[in-house]
């Protein structure tokens, strides 16, 4: 196996989104909830859990395969997605892997196992991870969080992870309802393991696995400031559903760090997208050749609008001049925009 050749300033390896919700592309437009949400267990209730309620086979492929198109025009050319579609669990994960590879994207998937929905429920999620898992499809076990799920799933949960040599990804106080997570997460976590958030955790929380934050998400459902250079754990990048323009997503932690410790470089920040990279192996054999040089962090962080010209994944051209060579990007946004009106119109009927 040859070596792939090395990287020219205007060049870097693909960009990794370390935790997306490719479900949530159809989202931008959506009915207003029944109600204003004025807490973050309000947004949940009144919004993302209302959503995933109504999606159904077709919208999330057509969320996949426009959240895909998306990452791919941002120079994103792997996801770690984490899913949850309670009225169409079964086959769910196959239908976004399938997707995604029509795009050309690389793409790692797990289902959000819940007691939101009673034991059956549970039960369902847990058995699409295996599903998926068993018939060779790259992923982990999701899991939505820890005040969701009774023990028993937990457990459950992480032995069927250990059963398939993969790690749990997993929401972990991201708001105060789950401040306790770590007490009850513990034993059961390992290196493998992807915890989501972590802006209530103590510092020496004692979680093993990597935290994955999520700046602009945080902000924008307003649980606060993770600081996440405090913990010892590796930190990687993730947008939770918006989007997978990671270098936005940089340049937004940089920002958010910068405003709690003025003395902060765009260093730290950089090296979560190593962590990513880490996460996603094969994507350092990804080229993507961008319209700006060089690609450094420090001007990086001060330069919006850098977009990528050309990507190579697996050794196959599949953006050229900017534009997708696989799919037909002004179809696939047409026709997702014709499920998003399906979905929405779910939306407006639902109790």
């Amino acid at each position: 196996m040859t070596e792939p050749p090395e990287l020219r300033p205007d060049q870097t390896t693909g960009m990794v989104c370390a935790h997306h919700h490719l479900y949530s592309a159809l989202a931008r437009g959506m009915p207003a909830p029944p109600r204003t949400p004025t807490s973050f267990i309000e947004i949940l209730e009144q919004v993302w859990w209302r959503l995933d309620r109504a999606l159904d086979a077709d919208t999330i492929h057509w969320s996949a395969k426009l959240g895909a198109l998306e990452a791919l025009e941002r120079g994103c050319t792997a996801i770690i997605d984490h899913h949850e579609s309670p009225s169409a669990i079964d086959g769910s994960l196959g239908i976004i892997a399938d997707a995604c590879a029509e795009v050309g994207v690389r793409v790692s998937c797990s289902y959000g196992v819940t007691d939101r929905h009673g034991a059956d429920g549970a039960r369902r999620g847990l058995a699409e991870n295996e599903r998926f898992l068993s018939e060779g499809g790259r992923g982990y076990v999701g899991v939505h969080a820890a005040f969701t799920c009774t023990d028993d799933t937990l457990e459950r949960a992480a032995d069927l992870a250990t059963r398939f040599g993969v790690g749990v990804h997993i929401h972990v106080a991201e708001g105060a309802d789950d401040a306790g997570a770590a007490d009850r997460l513990r034993h059961l976590a390992d290196d493998r393991w992807l915890l989501i958030h972590g802006v209530h955790l103590a510092d020496d929380h004692g979680l093993a696995g990597t935290i994955v934050h999520n700046p602009r998400s945080n902000m924008n459902n307003a649980v606060g400031y993770a600081r996440p250079t405090r913990f010892a754990n590796p930190i990687a990048l993730g947008t939770d559903g918006i989007g997978a323009d990671m270098l936005d997503e940089f340049r937004v932690a940089y920002a958010r760090l910068r405003e709690h410790d003025v003395r902060s470089t765009p260093d730290p920040v950089w090296a979560m997208l190593d962590v990513n990279r880490r996460l996603f192996p094969e994507a350092g054999d990804d080229r993507v050749t961008w319209s700006y040089e060089p690609m450094d962090p420090w001007r990086l962080a001060f330069s919006p609008g850098v977009r990528p010209l050309r990507i190579e994944i697996d050794g196959d051209v599949v953006l050229e001049d900017g534009l997708p060579t696989r799919v037909d990007a002004t179809e696939i946004r047409a026709k997702a925009a014709e499920a998003a009106e399906r979905l929405f119109q779910r939306l407006e009927d639902m109790p």
